[in-house]
Parts: structure tokens; sequence; C-alpha cells
């Protein structure tokens, strides 16, 4: 279990929850029943904290289907970002030397994946190429933005993450081979069950970014109620005081939280949060 409150669970002082899948409904919007349970809550003074695998650019229009939110925990930990000033405020990055090391190791553990990096520029209007690709790599998302670059340009500067796809594999094979492999230089988790691994600097999950955010806000962990449904999430909902998976979760989820919900289908993370707001 999660390893925070059990049986009659405090109000909590903060909110974290995943996205995709938990957070997001039909359309892939919140319903209206969740938008109007958070609008309660963040009156109440309780603020909530996405904490997603999407990049930053790919938040805000999460951030204003919920009502708005100050603090985003991206990149599955490695970016804190302030939605309402657009403006990421720290990066946790691999270095190019590990960037050689962690690809050159997937595509000998994983063979026919295709490769891509996500880059983090910081600070008020950056840009640049943040998602860039070799052509062999395949999006599990449709219409998702990226750069295509050879492969030899993936390394050079450092990344948030390193992505692995495989259109035939699971991403619990993949995941499995890719630990093996790169586990020691990299967190390996995946938030889509279609072949795809999400690689993090060591030591860097939706956890550390969540304790960041909630260090901010000035929150004790105990305090704190998080929802998720996917590997990528697990590490966050031990850390909370109070973990809750979806009925849509992977098993790995289900197994290893405080809670288990309605899926996100039918409002799981509303009916849990209308018990204080």
């Amino acid at each position: 279990m999660a390893g925070g409150h059990h049986g009659a669970v405090q109000p909590p002082k903060l909110v974290a929850s995943d996205v995709d899948g938990t957070l997001l409904g039909v359309g892939d919007r919140p319903s209206n029943r969740t938008r109007a349970v958070l609008a309660r809550m963040t009156a109440a003074g309780v603020p909530l904290v996405l904490a997603t695998g999407r990049p930053p650019r790919w938040v805000p229009v999460v951030s204003e289907a919920v009502g708005g939110g100050a603090l985003v925990v991206a990149a599955n930990g490695a970016v804190l970002y302030d939605a309402s000033a657009d403006r990421v405020l720290a990066a946790e990055t691999i270095d190019p030397p590990h960037l050689d090391e962690v690809v050159a190791g997937l595509r000998e553990a994983i063979p026919g994946c295709g490769i891509a990096v996500e880059r983090a520029a910081v600070g008020v209007g950056a840009s640049g190429e943040q998602f860039l690709a070799e052509s062999a790599f395949e999006h599990a998302w449709p219409d998702a933005d990226h750069t295509e670059v050879a492969p030899g340009e993936l390394t050079p500067e450092p990344a948030v993450k390193v992505l692995a796809r495989h259109r035939t594999l699971t991403s619990d094979v993949m995941a499995d081979a890719a630990r093996r492999a790169v586990g020691h230089l990299v967190d390996v988790t995946f938030s889509s069950s279609g072949g795809l691994v999400e690689c993090s600097r060591r030591g860097v999950t939706k956890a550390t970014g969540l304790a960041r955010a909630a260090a901010e806000l000035r929150v004790a962990r105990e305090d704190v109620v998080a929802f998720g449904d996917m590997p990528n999430d697990l590490a966050m909902l031990r850390w909370a005081g109070h973990g809750v998976g979806m009925a849509n979760a992977h098993p790995d989820v289900l197994a290893d939280v405080d809670e288990v919900t309605a899926s996100n289908l039918s409002d799981g993370v509303a009916s849990v949060l209308e018990r204080w707001f």
C-alpha cells in the first residue's frame, strides 16, 4: 500500500492528479462534475497540482480546462512548470554523455525501436526545438509535434526524457528490457501500454517532482492526496499521504495504492474529492 492514511482520510491540503486516463474523461476533457468539485476545492484554498508525463507545451490546454493552476509537475517529474506564467521553473536533465549511453543501451535491448528526446527550455518565452525524433520513431499519440533529425543529432544537448517506441511490443516488455540495460543510468517507466517507454534522469519521478511542488506550497506529504492510473504514477502514489488508483489503472497500480476509485470515464477523481468539497 502507499503507506499514507487508511480508513477515514483527513481533508487534503493539496491534491495532485495525473492527467490522461485519470483526470480527463470522455473526449479527453474533464467532466462538468469534475470541474465543479475542483472549483469548490480551489475556492476552499486547496491547490491542484497536475502531475503528468506530458511536456510543458501540452499542459496549458488541460490547465485551462480545469480552471487554471500555478504549479505543474511535467515530463514525469523532470520539469516544474508554472502554467499561469507559461514558464519552466526547473528541469532535471540527462547530460549528453549519459544520453549516448542510454540511447545505445535502448537500441541493443529493444531491437527495432525508434528513439526520441524531449528537451525543456527554461524561462518565459523560451523556445527552440524541444521534441526531436529520428525517422524510425512512431508516435503513440495522434497529432504529436516533433522535429525529425538524424540519429546523431538526438544527444548533443541535455534532455529531460528519452523515449523509445516499438509498434509490436508492449510497454511492459519494453520496460523490463530497458531497466535491465539502462536502469543504472536512468529511471524507466511508461504512461501508455502501446509500446512506449520513457526514461528520465536517475532518481527523477513524479514523486520527486511532487515533493518539490509541495515544498513550494508548504504542504507536508501526509496532507497530499494523489490520483493516477499508470506505472509512471506509482512513485507519486506511494509518496502521497493517500494514493488513489483509478478503476482503469494498470494492474501494478491497482495492487499498490491506498484506495481504488471509479474509472476516469465515471468521474473517479470527483467521487473521492466530493467527500470534502
